[in-house]
């Protein structure tokens, strides 16, 4: 199309539309993919506000010959959520639930209104939709209708055909219809067509609970009904455009059980499979060890069947699954009851989908055969027809899925990139679709043909059939129009592959990408777009990932969304300036860097670290915003405060009004926040002088003096002094130094130097009161005689602030990267003596307080650094507060508080360290109630900079402030981070409630004075 034709076109559909209309490059961008292999570019993308606006939009289009294509939640795995016309994008206006009538059990739905919405407004009256895809909380009944989609439930309830009752559709020409049974809203000529081809279609297709490849035309059989909405399911948008639906609820189980059956491998579990359906399951889902965690809980065995029961009471649902286990030959089981532990194996199976994307090994596995079905009594043998196919290409993909429908999802290590590769994944296709068709299958049992199997319908059909598909489609949609190449006249299969555009060669990174092999390109291709990261709403299990999404609802300010943005930088063709692009970079600065992502995305994308790379190359020899350059290098300037002493006229300053507001303007600070009151006296300042002090009692009373101990010297424990608790709240230090020495730990506060260390026999012997300050011999050895050493916990280094230790958190936050590897190189330098062969083991090991600098130690050191083997050392000796109690002092038993807690886990600890020995640790002292999920907003940087103040709120109140709220006054309010304080003080929505770190919450119980 010429930019004048485009022209046109953008100027005609603004003037018709009311919705919005897009033909940027961001829109663009944001579409040229879903969830399967393939990628078209669109020419632009409209969101109609209503069916008038979907048939003023296809009027515009059928008039200028412009194809047009539907789309929902872009889940779509095999290709039909792409084009390359007008993308008609539901998910912004016609997402309403437009009633719902529980006593006819039924619901009226936009096209664009989320599975799990419909569900959370059927709950009530005891319904639900039966179809349930494991992307349930993120697609939309307009996709689901249009690819017939089914999910784990479909033994019981069906496919999503089964609970369409009528339809409202715009077709190309714009004629509005209504399907229904009995031909009703049938185009015209279709009833002709279908009654001169009876006898084809009575016999032309397979009987399989799982058929949904091709238009389902026996549908209009007259023995069937005529069900002409029946016949529309799985149509993927070819046929008309969906802008209504009356759908079916069913009655939801007032309880359930979950039995996990065992079985040595996934043959045994298919070869099973079938045998337990007279038993009327809810779920038969199976699934293999490749794809389930060492941890997940569940029994011994190779593979797995997921069986569901459901029943009035919890007894009647546990007695249906006691019954199925003991009808079924397994090699263990395990019943669950508890709705919570029924959720968390659950997940285990609704991730698969994403986990399957990475071989064991880390190699890629991609789609494309992913949902063949066959007769539920075929599929032991064909899975093993299936493994020998795999293996005859040198293939590799883990099955798992519906094994009580017969069909599997699988994702294959196919070579996408390379020519050869190409070839084979054709070549095996081919072989595969004649596999399925010989086991009596469907070369798609619940996503479609799309472009990945339309090609090869004629294997299963034959060509008259196919013919029959593309009469009936020209019925439909005579100028072919809607969503071309799928289903019929269909494009290639090996054709519009989206990989083929990404460079060839690896781009020159900052990051190291160890599960990537340093493409940086590959870390972009992790995001296969199953979208767990839409999610709209929080709720259990639901994770961080992704804030911005959750307060904005738009697609750009999701993890995928960003990561089709990166690839489109790569590619070069839709996004043109490559690091300098302006789109991606606004994409990217609503991403808060809570690396919640790197944990609850299925296939581990990380988008903190890829904004970090991002923002390193695009202001690469330009200026940076004021930000960067304040909150960036807040370590240096909290570092000259306390150097100066000017802590208190900091702190006067940002007090008064206007100068705190002329402050901020300057500094790209959010003109709604307060700027932390900075101490007067820093930690390590008060540990000196604290040390100092019990140096001179102990010269007091004789100086240093030795016993016999058994056990040798106490743990010694590096206490991290992050910038946080350093400058702007030494409590929480003070308080944790109090905790682990009441613990019995020996604690430095600053990490050796070169100086303060003394030579002492490391067996036999222990310090009973501390050595005085300074060096001085002591028995036990010279300076050089190669006896161990520690670190004199009284020689505290009166070092200058460039001699001060750093985790490069702040400057990895703004992609100043070449500045954070000289903040790491500078700090492994000096705690390189923490890993001299003189320390027992690797060293100490080091306590990092703020989450957020120990995952920064955790993760970005070794990453930023991956040719120093120091980085990883440090990186391993890494611990959260909780964490160095449970490994160092196991036998230390906490105060008891008896108290509860609200608040939340920061989301850092979330995604990187982990929170399950401070789970522990609170139970053990008696702190009850469970942590919110989520982001408080603030993180880090990203809630002070201008222009963030109203997301940053958003995001608290998702999950943090409300639990706060109603919790009241009497919980202690846990929260970790720094960050997550400073949010829950400033916001005027708590009054200032204050936030606590579990160290200062512990050391209140301890008994004693206060350090």
């Amino acid at each position: 199309m010429t930019e004048m034709d485009l022209g046109e076109l953008r100027s005609e559909l603004r003037k018709a539309v009311r919705g919005e209309v897009a033909f940027d490059a961001t829109a663009r961008a944001l579409t040229t993919m879903d969830a399967s292999n393939y990628r078209r570019v669109p020419l632009g993308v409209v969101a109609p506000r209503d069916a008038d606006d979907v048939a003023a939009a296809l009027s515009v289009c059928s008039r200028l010959r412009v194809p047009v294509v539907a789309r929902g939640g872009g889940t779509s795995i095999a290709g039909q959520a792409t084009g390359t016309g007008v993308v008609l994008d539901f998910t912004r206006h016609m997402n309403r639930i437009v009633s719902l009538d529980a006593q006819a059990r039924t619901a009226v739905v936009q096209p664009g209104v989320v599975l799990d919405r419909l569900q959370e407004a059927a709950a009530p009256h005891g319904l639900r939709f039966g179809p349930d895809p494991s992307t349930h909380s993120r697609c939309t009944l307009g996709g689901m209708i249009g690819n017939n989609s089914c999910g784990s439930h479909s033994v019981a309830w069906g496919t999503t055909a089964d609970s369409v009752r009528e339809l409202s559709v715009v077709t190309a020409r714009g004629e509005f219809l209504s399907p229904g049974r009995s031909w009703s809203g049938a185009p015209e000529g279709l009833r002709a067509l279908v009654e001169g081809e009876l006898g084809r279609l009575r016999t032309g297709f397979p009987d399989l609970p799982r058929r949904i490849s091709g238009y389902a035309l026996d549908a209009l059989l007259p023995e069937k009904g005529a069900d002409v909405a029946r016949s529309f399911c799985g149509s993927e948008g070819t046929l008309g455009v969906l802008t209504e639906a009356v759908v079916a609820l069913v009655e939801a189980p007032r309880a359930r059980a979950l039995a996990v059956l065992a079985y040595a491998d996934e043959s045994a579990a298919a070869e099973a499979a079938a045998g337990l359906l007279p038993h009327r399951p809810l779920t038969v889902e199976g699934m293999a060890a490749d794809l389930v965690r060492a941890d997940a809980g569940l029994p011994r065995g190779g593979a797995w069947l997921f069986v569901e029961t459901g029943g009035g009471t919890a007894a009647e649902a546990r007695a249906r699954a006691d019954a199925i286990v003991r009808a079924a030959d397994v090699v263990d089981s395990l019943v669950v009851t508890d709705p919570a532990g029924q959720r968390a194996l659950w997940r285990v199976r609704e991730d698969a989908s994403g986990t399957a994307t990475r071989m064991p090994d880390g190699t890629e596995a991609w789609p494309g055969w992913e949902d063949c079905a066959v007769p539920p009594a075929r599929l032991g043998p064909y899975l093993r027809d299936f493994r020998g196919l795999l293996t005859s290409h040198g293939l590799r993909g883990t099955p798992y899925g519906h094994f009580g429908d017969g069909c599997i999802h699988v994702r294959i290590d196919f070579d996408l990139l390379s020519r050869e590769g190409i070839g084979r994944f054709r070549r095996f296709s081919e072989e595969l679709a004649e596999l399925v068709v010989a086991h009596g299958g469907s070369l798609s049992g619940e996503h479609g043909d799309g472009q990945a199997r339309a090609e090869l319908l004629p294997k299963m059909y034959g060509e008259e059939m196919v013919a029959l598909f593309e009469r009936a489609k020209s019925v439909w949609d005579p100028d072919g129009l809607l969503n071309p190449g799928m289903l019929v006249r269909p494009a290639a299969l090996d054709e519009n592959l989206r990989f083929t555009v990404l460079p060839r060669e690896p781009v020159d990174v900052a990051f190291g990408y160890p599960h990537d092999g340093g493409d940086f390109s590959a870390a972009v291709r992790r995001c296969v777009g199953v979208a767990k990261c839409r999610t709209e709403t929080a709720g259990p299990g639901s994770g961080v990932m992704c804030p911005s999404f959750r307060a904005t609802g738009e697609e750009e300010h999701s993890t995928r969304g960003r990561a089709r943005l990166l690839h489109e930088m790569l590619a070069g063709e839709v996004v043109t300036d490559g690091w300098a692009s302006t789109e991606v970079r606004d994409a990217l600065d609503l991403c808060l860097s809570c690396k919640g992502c790197r944990s609850d995305c299925p296939v581990g994308v990380d988008m903190a670290t890829y904004k970090a790379e991002f923002l390193h190359h695009h202001y690469e020899g330009r200026r940076r915003p004021a930000a960067h350059y304040t909150m960036g290098w807040l370590p240096v300037w909290l570092a000259t405060v306390s150097r100066l002493r000017l802590a208190g006229p900091v702190n006067f300053l940002a007090s008064v009004r206007p100068l705190a507001a002329l402050a901020k303007r300057l500094g790209g600070i959010a003109p709604e926040r307060e700027i932390p009151r900075v101490a007067g006296e820093t930690f390590t300042r008060w540990w000196g002088r604290r040390a100092r002090a019990q140096a001179r009692q102990e010269m007091r009373e004789g100086g240093v003096v030795y016993e016999e101990h058994p056990e040798g010297l106490p743990k010694t424990v590096i206490l991290w002094p992050d910038t946080f608790t350093e400058y702007l709240s030494p409590s929480v230090g003070k308080a944790a130094a109090r905790v682990l020495e009441a613990a019995g730990l020996r604690v430095l506060p600053w990490p050796p130097m070169g100086k303060g260390l003394l030579r002492v026999p490391v067996v036999g012997r222990w310090l009973r009161r501390r050595p005085t300050v300074g060096l001085r011999p002591l028995p036990g050895g010279t300076p050089d005689d190669g006896v161990p050493t520690v670190p004199n916990p009284s020689a505290v280094p009166r070092a200058a602030p460039h001699g001060r230790v750093c985790c490069g958190l702040t400057y990895v936050s703004t992609g100043q990267l070449d500045r954070a590897r000289k903040v790491m190189r500078r700090t492994l330098d000096l705690l390189y003596p923490l890993g001299d062969p003189a320390f027992p083991g690797e060293g100490p090991p080091i306590v990092v307080l703020e989450p957020s600098c120990a995952a920064a130690l955790r993760t970005d050191l070794p990453e930023l650094l991956p040719d120093d083997p120091r980085a990883q050392r440090v990186a391993s000796a890494v611990l959260t507060f909780a964490e160095a109690l449970e490994r160092h002092a196991p036998n230390w038993t906490p105060p008891r508080l008896d108290r509860p807690v609200v608040g939340q886990t920061h989301c850092h600890q979330h995604a990187i360290l982990g929170d399950a020995p401070d789970r522990r640790l609170r139970t053990a002292a008696g702190l009850t109630g469970e942590l919110s999920g989520g982001c408080c907003g603030l993180a880090g940087n990203f809630g002070f900079e201008k222009g963030h103040y109203e997301v940053s709120v958003a995001c608290a109140e998702e999950q943090l402030l409300p639990a706060v709220r109603e919790a009241g006054e009497e919980p202690v309010v846990l929260a970790d981070g720094f960050s997550c304080r400073t949010q829950l003080e400033q916001l005027e929505q708590l009054g200032g409630r204050k936030g606590r770190h579990l160290a200062e919450v512990l050391a209140e119980g301890l008994d004693g004075p206060e350090m």
